[in-house]
């Protein structure tokens, strides 16, 4: 059960890797804000594993960071987060990744080389798995949120063994429990 739960928090707090940072303040409207634009992001359709969005808030200025497959995607976000109330302003530097057969052949090679790992599989069962795969131009970035520092692991050396990989940058942090 303990297990489940822990689980079940993981993929609540990891829906996908977007990180909201913003000033330090105890007003609720700009925490509800903060809320509502990490919801609208990792509702998106066609969000997947191979996805990327972080995020800041400050004085009603949005500002979204990361890297998508989809240009559409891009925009979507842009769109949905304006839409929200206490928003005044987004500031896109989302950046789309390049449209790449090479690419996405080591997306889909990434992808079952971790969550084919022992261990890491029970991530490949979340709506959004934790680990995100990032590729651009051959190299690999790992980014999201894992429950400790042996997954972390797991996925660099399983993304290290895939077939024209140039390189493997492991962005992926461990969740501190509380």
């Amino acid at each position: 059960m303990r297990r489940f739960t822990t689980l079940a928090l993981l993929a609540a707090m990891t829906m996908i890797s977007v990180m909201p940072s913003f000033a330090s303040t105890n007003n609720t409207d700009d925490i509800k804000t903060v809320q509502k634009i990490r919801k609208e992001l990792v509702t998106l359709p066609f969000l997947s594993v191979f996805d990327n969005f972080s995020y800041s808030y400050h004085d009603g200025v949005v500002t979204l960071q990361g890297q998508v497959t989809r240009p559409t995607l891009k925009s979507d976000a842009e769109r949905v987060v304006a839409r929200i109330a206490g928003v005044e302003q987004v500031v896109n530097n989302i950046e789309v990744l390049p449209l790449s057969s090479f690419d996405d052949r080591i997306r889909i090679a990434t992808y079952r080389a971790i969550y084919r790992q022992p261990g890491l599989d029970r991530l490949a069962l979340m709506a959004n798995p934790p680990v995100r795969i990032i590729v651009k131009n051959g190299n690999v970035t790992l980014e999201g949120i894992v429950l400790n520092q042996g997954d972390k692991t797991r996925a660099f050396i399983a993304a290290n063994g895939v077939s024209n990989v140039f390189s493997v940058t492991n962005n992926l942090r461990v969740e501190k429990n509380s």
